[in-house]
């Protein structure tokens, strides 16, 4: 069983910044490829980032490009989500996500909802204008 616990979340105001944790347990966290998701209210979860085992690879989502970036810290078990230039659009639920499948990392897998066996409950992110 994995656990995962967002924080980090808060109202903010347009174009400041927030880094969203991710703290993982339960299962050995460098074989886990993980994921951050999204959802506004009345729409649907959307992918934000994705990283690999190793770290080595990042991918993201097209319009969030050059002002979310996503990490991790193998020591702490923990995985990133740093925002920046947020604007109200960005205003939703945040998701960590992780697939312990140990599958081989592909970028399109883990744009969606099925790459991953493990949620977490969320954290709010306002942005106000």
């Amino acid at each position: 069983q994995v656990q995962l616990v967002e924080s980090g979340g808060g109202l903010v105001q347009t174009g400041a910044s927030l880094r969203l944790s991710c703290a993982a347990s339960g299962r050995t966290f460098t074989t886990f490829t993980m994921g951050w998701f999204r959802q506004a209210p009345g729409k649907e979860r959307e992918f934000v980032a994705s990283i690999s085992r190793s770290g080595s690879s990042t991918d993201y989502a097209d319009s969030l490009k050059g002002r979310f970036t996503i990490s991790r810290d193998t020591a702490k078990n923990t995985v990133y989500l740093h925002m920046s230039n947020l604007i109200p659009e960005d205003t939703a639920v945040y998701y960590c996500a992780a697939d312990t499948s140990g599958h081989f990392y592909s970028a399109l897998t883990h744009r969606v909802l099925y790459g991953y066996d493990y949620w977490g409950q969320g954290t709010q992110v306002t942005v106000s204008s």
